[in-house]
């Protein structure tokens, strides 16, 4: 789908001048879309994450094509982009030639883009979200969403100005087992939800590594990879994915990295009773000092919300010393739990139970592998993407709800690192009398990586 100029500019000019957002569908596919095009989509950020979506996600569809790839390591752009011309080749797919780039600006100007697809560390995300927004460019944007709770809210400005749709990596909105659960919980199949109980990995079991400060690669632009961040000392370890997820400076750990599947999964079953204030209290534990992780790797924090829903969410090695999943068959890693005044429904991704019967085997009405557990589909999430680029289908991991599964995490983050129980108000996107806690969820952007 080749989007000239003159074309993006009218459908800019369509969208800031009327609602757009309910006649721009319409005018692009009856009117400017051949059904036989397919989208040209950017990879930005080609690290292990970013390779992996890229080329179980994107490079194998017949209705979009990989055109850019873009990355401060010149060795994961470079080998990137030729294992996309290879398999290419290999296909017999006429394509235009996958170009890699440093500069993202680079990419966000070629009009003939038309969606990215962001896999950068989790300091980048917003930034540059709100960045392809402004230049008309749909995104897909691997969680946890940011950093930063007013670049959401600019995030939200430029999508709406420049009609630009928002898929959000969670990967198991597009699970069949996943859908099912939540169709159920929400048909009434365990009566009213009372409350949920959420649960992730806090960290993976590496240790804590001194930062030797060291020549910086040739082939490496790390005050690029810095950007909006703080510039530290380099050395490798600092720039590995293990380092980018366990300081605060890139992140706020895994209460997000892994929290956010979790959560996404309660916001998508009950979105509109999680929309209002709500407290949030608890404990935390962070990694050792003496090392460069300094983000909080082990929680156990509750929330009670306006609506009467009560959120419990914890870190796995908690459920496991606490026994916490005592009721499951299958003791996943992480998962979400609904109570109903019926009974309850738990959701993982390789796994679903109830304590009713028959929903139980409405659950499990799927193949599953030798060991028990249910194949997912994760790898459609790019196909799903392009519909929702393509109009075919509305959003399916918008950026509201993206919005209200990360503030959980960082009020986690907020009421463990400041110690008492605070009040989120997400009309006023703040915590409530709290100028302390709110410090903690609004970053500076080092110059000139400003937004």
């Amino acid at each position: 789908m080749h989007m000239n100029p003159s074309r993006r500019k009218f459908i800019r000019n369509v969208s800031a001048g009327t609602s757009g957002v309910i006649l721009m569908p319409h005018i692009l596919s009856s009117c400017a879309r051949n059904i036989n095009d397919r989208i040209l989509v950017a990879h930005i950020g080609v690290g292990s994450r970013g390779q992996s979506t890229m080329m179980n996600y994107f490079v194998p569809l017949e209705t979009s094509l990989s055109v850019a790839t873009c990355d401060p390591f010149e060795q994961r752009r470079n080998a990137s982009a030729d294992h996309i011309r290879g398999q290419y080749r290999e296909r017999g797919v006429k394509a235009p030639k996958c170009k890699p780039y440093l500069h993202f600006e680079e990419i966000l100007e070629r009009d003939d883009i038309d969606a990215v697809h962001i896999s950068t560390p989790d300091h980048w995300h917003v930034p540059l979200a709100i960045k392809a927004a402004r230049a008309g460019k749909h995104i897909y944007l691997e969680k946890p969403l940011g950093l930063s709770y007013p670049n959401y809210k600019i995030l939200e400005k430029e999508m709406k100005a420049n009609n630009v749709r928002f898929h959000y990596g969670t990967q198991q909105r597009t699970m069949k087992h996943m859908q099912r659960g939540i169709e159920m919980i929400k048909e009434g199949f365990i009566g009213e939800i009372e409350r949920v109980e959420a649960w992730a990995p806090g960290y993976n079991p590496v240790e804590s590594p001194k930062c030797m400060e060291s020549p910086v690669p040739d082939d490496f632009d790390y005050d690029l990879w810095t950007g909006p961040a703080p510039l530290n000392p380099y050395c490798p370890d600092r720039v590995t994915n293990n380092s980018s997820w366990f300081q605060w400076d890139y992140s706020i750990g895994f209460l997000a990295g892994w929290g956010a599947h979790p959560l996404d999964v309660a916001v998508w079953a009950l979105k509109d009773k999680l929309k209002g204030v709500y407290t949030c209290e608890g404990v935390g534990e962070y990694w050792k000092p003496g090392g460069i992780y300094n983000n909080i790797r082990s929680w156990d924090v509750r929330y009670e919300y306006d609506s009467g829903i009560q959120l419990h969410f914890f870190d796995t090695d908690f459920a496991t010393t606490n026994d916490l999943l005592h009721y499951r068959k299958v003791k996943e890693g992480n998962g979400t739990t609904f109570y109903g005044s019926r009974g309850w429904i738990s959701l993982s991704r390789n796994s679903a139970e109830s304590d009713i019967p028959e929903v139980d085997r409405k659950l499990n009405d799927f193949p599953k592998s030798d060991g028990g557990k249910i194949s997912s589909e994760e790898n459609t999430m790019g196909q799903y993407f392009v519909d929702v680029v393509t109009d075919k289908i509305p959003e399916i991991c918008p950026l509201d709800e993206a919005i209200i599964s990360d503030c959980i995490s960082h009020l986690a983050n907020m009421a463990i690192r400041t110690g008492r129980k605070i009040t989120w108000d997400p009309v006023k996107g703040e915590v409530t009398d709290d100028p302390e806690a709110n410090k903690w969820f609004v970053r500076d952007m080092r110059e000139p990586y400003i937004i």
